[in-house]
């Protein structure tokens, strides 16, 4: 059975009667248990449902711009009414969009409870154009401050509320722990975030975890950056930046330096959402497994939830990152999506029972 961490009885008691998922035995499929091959087959072995997309560009303060894609659902028989029909705003991982199979299988999801929503893609990275030479990090909030604010001014009287995935999920416990009760958001689901940027990068580094994951996912960033070379070399020493053969590289040479951090031990510690978990101010259910080499269990900032009365943690022995495959041929739903579906039907349906913490 999972662990499930919370200081807060009422959260509890509200998990395990609307979100049971989490208090059932998790049993990963018997053929790729272990987190690494979890993680590395789970984009390759799951579906990708069909969703079509309404495309929206926001501009930003500093004259940027964000690339948003919709799913209205418009067909939704349980909220006819657009105005009023429950908002999911989605956060991918570090190089991921609103096309990675784990976000359209959240749709899908959430297309059966009739629900809308809509995925944040970092600027850049979706296949529009930079306009500034800026992009994205774990710490800096901007841009999720703006669209989060923009999503809400378009649908005020919204059940509304957020999950992000690895990165994304870094990203949204920053903001929350910046906002505190201060956000049109009634809660959050978060699964795989990396708590410490210092463990995460540590456990990346070792041999066979820098063979595995650590150098694509370099290649990832820098490919995802090559496309905006001209724009980017007004700031940066791009050739030194595509050298880099691991992320602490990319991030020293390039994402330290955009954002204004003295060095990259200050933008690790920034980024690190551990640091800012005891001021979040809304209920938030967090999923990872210990053996995910991402975010390793002993860096899982347990303690701190249970000071927390809005923090809840589910924590697996297995299940990798953002694997949680389950069944002989896990390939339509996992672990992590029935959390997800339950969860986020538990807080627009049920949510009152919560909200009086």
């Amino acid at each position: 059975k999972p662990q499930l961490v919370a200081s807060n009885d009422r959260f509890c008691r509200f998990l395990e009667e609307y979100c049971p998922v989490v208090t059932e035995t998790y049993y990963p499929t018997i053929w790729c248990w272990e987190g690494r091959v979890q993680t590395l087959l789970r984009p390759f072995i799951t579906s990708r449902p069909q969703v079509r997309y309404r495309n929206e560009l926001i501009k930003t303060a500093d004259g940027g711009q964000i690339s948003l894609d919709w799913f209205d659902n418009n067909d939704s028989s349980y909220y006819p009414d657009a105005s009023t029909r429950p908002t999911i705003l989605l956060l991918p991982g570090l190089t991921g969009t609103s096309k990675e199979s784990y976000i359209l299988h959240m749709i899908h999801q959430s297309e059966t409870l009739g629900y809308r929503c809509v995925v944040f893609n970092n600027r850049g990275i979706a296949g529009e154009e930079l306009l500034t030479p800026r992009t994205y990090c774990a710490a800096n909030t901007e841009d999720l401050e703006t669209v989060i604010h923009h999503v809400h001014s378009l649908h005020p009287s919204a059940p509304f509320m957020a999950a992000g995935v690895s990165m994304g999920g870094m990203l949204l416990l920053n903001y929350l722990g910046k906002t505190g009760r201060d956000t049109p958001l009634m809660a959050a689901a978060i699964f795989s975030a990396g708590w410490n940027v210092f463990e995460s990068i540590e456990s990346l580094e070792k041999p066979l975890n820098w063979l595995l994951f650590n150098y694509y996912l370099t290649t990832c960033l820098q490919s995802s950056i090559s496309r905006h070379r001209q724009m980017l070399e007004k700031l940066f020493d791009m050739d030194l930046v595509m050298k880099a053969r691991t992320i602490r590289e990319f991030d020293k040479q390039f994402t330290s330096v955009m954002f204004g951090y003295r060095s990259i031990d200050d933008y690790y510690e920034d980024a690190s959402p551990c640091r800012k978990l005891k001021s979040v101010g809304i209920p938030v259910l967090c999923l990872n497994s210990v053996d995910d080499v991402f975010s390793p269990g002993h860096a899982i900032p347990v303690e701190t939830a249970k000071q927390n009365a809005n923090v809840a943690l589910v924590l697996t022995s297995c299940g990798g990152h953002i694997g949680f495959l389950e069944g002989i041929w896990p390939r339509k739903c996992t672990y992590m999506d029935r959390v997800f579906k339950q969860f986020v039907q538990a807080v627009f349906e049920h949510g009152n029972k919560i909200f009086s913490m």
